[in-house]
């Protein structure tokens, strides 16, 4: 069943291609773009029961093994979140067709030629990072996902767009050029970019040793810059609500869900598995802690500041993004299966919040607060106010909604491990993202319509030239989710107890480094037992013992 691990990868690739042939917005695009997604999602479901059965499966491209071949790596974490990463992509895709077509004259909606098979490509690299198993290979996927983004961002070129599209792209080269820097320095160190034998020659590096040496260390740090970048962690987070507030709204959507989760998702495999000394010096020193404090307290107060949903809604997936990093900070294996839990919980939250924001955008004209358009939603549009009540309570952690699981579990293994400030902090940003929440819900669905509409500067127009007929899949897909959203939380056992098991290999790696590099990990415990035998204090858990010291 090896054969499952490419098939993430070849499906949208070929529904891009071949979607790409169609005319622009023509019906051949939309059934290929979407059934392409349909598609993905079959697959990644079926890699992920078939992970959860066996453990991991391990692809090995042209059969040529590491550290020379390209391996392909599924274990219960990266196999949710290619889950994730198709089930996002359908339901922006199907969100993405009314928003594919100019609208009339009036609304001032472009054109947006290629918008699906581009984001069918934007799918493929998100799932080439969530499943390569090279530190190199990582670094060509976040360039695949740099292009697709980059082109994604842009489309309608609007002057809005190309501003916020030129931040984007400055910061996430610099990334780029950092991880590539990291990448160069650990290949001269230990020989090998493949991350099971990062984490054995890491992991077994000793006092004095390679794994533990200052150079070590140095690649480590640089890495944790790039990848924060990526994940939009604070200091380096400019990028984001510079960007996600001026493209189409499925685009804002899919990149909320998707983009940022890959920069946290490299920080949590280089801290657990190619980097672990690394990743428990970064723990224990309370890097870790402090980043993800700083990041919750940062996002949540530049969005309180704002008046323009979208960048209320991109100011927040900072913050967010600090809550998913606090798990890795409290590094129990508890707190890495909240943190998954809750990368599960934000993706559909925030892209269903973006969704929605745009279904106010087409009915009133309006994103701005302060734009008398915007009031009077919950009347008109009863359906609409519901999906925003349940998603906005799950993103505040209200009980019964997925935001609460996610929540209670971080701040619960947080308590265990001891980290109160932490916890505190965590607690208090939730108190001040209901404000944000209840700020949108009041002024646009609880307020009384009235007074003439103001363009707020970031694509408003008035509610004449707006779109004021049925929504259709605007309206029919955020209804969904926010439905999806309520049923995560109220039966929340079986997805919390995957989550589980997701964590628990996280939190131990040799099975990881076993099944990528078995011959490697008996060298290694062959290496360890001379050790032993010669009185050397083992260190390190390479393949499921303790080993001692052993060259790269």
């Amino acid at each position: 069943m090896t054969w499952l691990v490419a098939l993430p990868l070849v499906i949208p690739l070929a529904a891009a291609a071949v979607g790409a042939l169609g005319r622009s917005g023509g019906a051949w695009q939309r059934w290929v773009s979407v059934g392409g997604a349909a598609g993905l999602l079959g697959a990644a479901i079926a890699l992920l029961v078939e992970v959860d059965r066996v453990g991991h499966i391990v692809l090995h491209v042209g059969n040529w093994h590491a550290p020379f071949g390209i391996a392909l790596v599924a274990d219960r974490f990266g196999a949710l979140m290619v889950t994730l990463t198709a089930a996002a992509g359908l339901w922006c895709m199907i969100y993405a067709l009314r928003e594919q077509r100019p609208g009339p004259e009036a609304s001032g909606r472009p054109e947006r030629p290629f918008l699906l098979p581009m984001m069918n490509f934007l799918l493929m690299g998100v799932c080439g990072a969530f499943l390569t198993g090279d530190l190199f290979n990582l670094y060509v996927w976040f360039e695949v996902l740099l292009m697709a983004s980059f082109v994604l961002l842009t489309l309608g070129n609007t002057r809005a767009q190309l501003v916020g599209t030129l931040k984007y792209v400055v910061l996430n080269l610099l990334s780029s050029l950092t991880f590539l820097s990291a990448a160069g320095i650990v290949y001269g160190l230990y020989g090998t970019l493949n991350f099971a034998d990062l984490g054995r020659a890491t992991a077994v590096g000793g006092a004095g040793g390679v794994g533990a040496s200052p150079e070590a260390m140095a690649a480590a740090v640089m890495l944790l810059v790039g990848f924060g970048i990526k994940a939009a962690l604070v200091p380096v987070f400019f990028w984001l609500p510079a960007s996600y507030h001026t493209p189409s709204f499925a685009v804002s959507a899919l990149c909320s869900a998707l983009l940022t989760k890959v920069g946290v998702y490299s920080i949590f495999r280089l801290c657990t598995l190619a980097f672990p000394l690394q990743g428990e010096a970064l723990r224990e020193s309370g890097v870790l802690a402090v980043l993800a404090a700083v990041s919750m307290v940062v996002g949540v107060l530049g969005a309180a500041s704002q008046q323009q949903v979208r960048r209320i809604l991109a100011f927040h997936s900072v913050s967010q993004m600090g809550y998913i990093l606090m798990g890795l900070a409290i590094g129990t294996p508890a707190g890495m299966a909240a943190a998954v839990l809750f990368f599960l919980h934000h993706a559909v939250v925030k892209s269903n919040l973006f969704l929605i924001a745009g279904a106010m955008q087409e009915r009133t004209g309006s994103n701005h607060l302060k734009d008398p358009a915007i009031a009077g939603l919950m009347r008109a549009s009863p359906l609409l106010a519901a999906a925003f009540l349940l998603t906005a309570l799950s993103l505040a952690g209200i009980p019964p909604m997925s935001g609460f699981a996610g929540k209670l579990g971080l701040i619960a293994s947080g308590v265990d491990a001891g980290a109160w400030w932490l916890v505190g902090i965590a607690a208090g940003v939730g108190l001040l993202t209901t404000f944000s929440m209840v700020k949108i819900w009041s002024e646009a669905f609880w307020r009384e319509p009235g007074g003439e509409a103001a363009a707020d500067g970031h694509g408003a127009v008035t509610p004449a030239a707006a779109g004021s007929g049925g929504l259709g899949l605007m309206l029919g897909v955020p209804v969904a989710l926010a439905g999806l959203t309520l049923v995560m939380g109220v039966a929340a056992g079986p997805l919390a107890a995957m989550c589980t098991r997701a964590g628990a290999q996280l939190a131990d790696p040799s099975a990881y480094i076993t099944a990528v590099s078995p011959k490697r990990a008996s060298e290694v415990n062959a290496a360890g037992a001379a050790a032993e035998a010669g009185g050397e204090r083992p260190v390190g858990n390479a393949s499921g013992g303790e080993t001692g010291r052993a060259a790269p």
